[in-house]
């Protein structure tokens, strides 16, 4: 089972990613977004903002539709989210390893080419137990 805490290592531990500041999580790279907090909206009050949920970049609506699908009980989406290429992820149903590969393959949809190659040869990897101001 993953958390907040859980999509903030697997995140920071990417090259040249970013944290905006939120109050959840909210990561980018090149300027560009690739996970961040869900922003539940209510009828009748500001945004609720779910550390629980990840709003997660999946590239294209195939993809998209594959993981609803698929796995309907970890993936969903919402009518504000028709016609983007993103998916809310349960965090409760996904082990840190899925976590892991998910983020790593909604950054890599977003990186530019000349950053992904930055991970494919490992010239900015981090070990990934340690946070970046550990290393």
């Amino acid at each position: 089972m993953a958390d907040a805490d859980d999509v903030r290592q697997v995140a920071v531990a990417l090259p040249h990613v970013v944290e905006i500041d939120s109050d959840g999580f909210d990561f980018r790279v090149a300027g560009k977004g690739f996970v961040w907090s869900y922003p539940e909206r209510r009828a009748g009050t500001s945004r609720l903002i779910r550390t629980d949920i990840a709003v997660l970049y999946v590239g294209d609506e195939a993809e998209k539709q594959a993981l609803l699908l698929g796995e309907p009980e970890v993936f969903f989406t919402t009518p504000a989210y028709d016609g983007l290429p993103l998916v809310m992820l349960r965090l409760t149903h996904v082990s840190v390893d899925r976590l892991q590969e998910l983020i790593t393959d909604a950054w890599r949809m977003r990186a530019p080419d000349s950053l992904v190659g930055d991970l494919d040869d490992g010239t900015d990897s981090l070990d990934p137990g340690l946070s970046r101001a550990d290393q």
